[in-house]
């Protein structure tokens, strides 16, 4: 994490390459950063803390950048527990220090802390600025991007908008790494929900003069990565597909729904479809619900299971319910050798999500495909193609 664009804007966030499970759900196999910024100015003003799993590392970071300072202002965007969870660290070390939130902020660190700042606690409101010499902050409220809470702020001298987790991405804070692949499936799994509340906030921004954004997540972007960064929010935020293709989404028990599920997508690539394969009980279900996004189709294939449908289907079905998945094409196949219920049960969920085209035919294998099968799998690549 670099500060080159203004040398009185420093990095003291941390990285954790140890974590296993964000928010104890989404896979991190390349970590997650925890990003934080102090600014020296004629007054100090620390941006944000960390997990307190790096609460002595940020501390010490934080200790070096102030140079013998200490901080004027800590401005709280966000009050999840990897931004938050070491306030009251820093807020011991510093007693003269002033809390900068909203007001919604205090009663949720009240709650988290046990502790009451109310006589350090500045509350601001949308629009006001706090002014740190030739620095200033002006805070957009931002609820529900992704908590209640939330809060940006825009430092008006250098462009610089402080995203809270907007923007954010799993991995490192490396701006030379891939930011699409992970920044969609931190966006899609954790923001998505909230299409709505994230346009509004694209609004705002799009009335500043930004040159950069610094989410609490992964890397600072300016250039044509801020751009490609405010493009993708556009469209997921709007529910838009990025490409036409299918995302073929299978759960197989003893395999030949599986198998039946990948004869499909070789037929919906030979129709010229971009297509990606997924086996639910296996690969990873975040980038399944943000592939599901991705594409402009999204194919079901699922073998009943207790009068109803295999658990990682349901659980996939589930997930993409929670996160307003909507305006998409979909087909689907069962799997029953006696009684086949996957079927109906795959309806019911989709029933509940807004905007979907589901295509026929609609197959059902018993046990393994046919050649009525082939056929009805070729007659269904053809519909996707005609639909997307």
């Amino acid at each position: 994490m670099s500060a080159a664009f203004d040398p009185a804007i420093r990095p003291v966030g941390c990285f954790d390459g140890d974590l296993d499970l964000f928010e104890s759900q989404y896979a991190v196999p390349n970590g997650v950063s925890y990003n934080s910024w102090v600014i020296l100015d004629e007054k100090v003003a620390v941006l944000d803390s960390v997990d307190p799993r790096k609460t002595g590392e940020w501390l010490s970071n934080l200790a070096g950048a102030l140079e013998g300072r200490e901080p004027d202002y800590l401005i709280i965007h966000h009050m999840e527990p990897d931004h938050a969870g070491s306030i009251s660290a820093l807020a011991d070390k510093y007693p003269a220090m002033t809390l900068v939130g909203n007001a919604k902020t205090f009663p949720m660190l009240a709650a988290f802390t046990g502790r009451d700042f109310a006589h350090r606690s500045l509350i601001v409101k949308e629009g006001e600025e706090l002014a740190l010499g030739t620095h200033t902050l002006t805070f957009c409220m931002a609820p529900m991007v992704h908590w209640p809470e939330v809060m940006v702020s825009f430092e008006k001298s250098g462009g610089t908008l402080f995203s809270a987790d907007g923007f954010g991405r799993f991995g490192d804070a490396d701006p030379a790494a891939p930011w699409v692949d992970e920044a969609r499936r931190y966006y899609l799994n954790i923001v998505g929900k909230y299409g709505v509340q994230v346009q509004a906030l694209l609004k705002k921004a799009a009335a500043l003069d930004i040159k950069r954004i610094c989410p609490l997540h992964g890397p600072v972007l300016s250039g044509e990565g801020l751009a490609l960064a405010l493009e993708k929010y556009d469209l997921w935020s709007r529910y838009v597909p990025e490409e036409k293709g299918v995302l073929v989404a299978y759960a197989s028990i003893h395999g030949n729904t599986a198998r039946a599920a990948l004869e499909l997508a070789d037929k919906l690539r030979g129709e010229g479809l971009a297509v990606d394969a997924i086996d639910l009980a296996r690969r990873d279900w975040a980038e399944a619900v943000a592939g599901a996004f991705r594409y402009s189709g999204l194919m079901l294939a699922a073998s009943s299971y207790d009068a109803g449908v295999f658990p990682p289907m349901a659980q996939f079905l589930a997930r993409l319910k929670s996160k307003g998945f909507r305006d998409r094409t979909v087909g689907l196949m069962e799997n029953g050798s006696w009684g086949p219920s996957a079927l109906k049960t795959m309806l019911g969920e989709l029933e509940a999500m807004k905007g979907l085209t589901i295509l026929d035919p609609k197959i059902t294998i018993r046990s393994a495909a046919t050649e009525e099968n082939r056929a009805q799998m070729g007659e269904l690549a053809k519909a996707f193609a005609a639909a997307l």
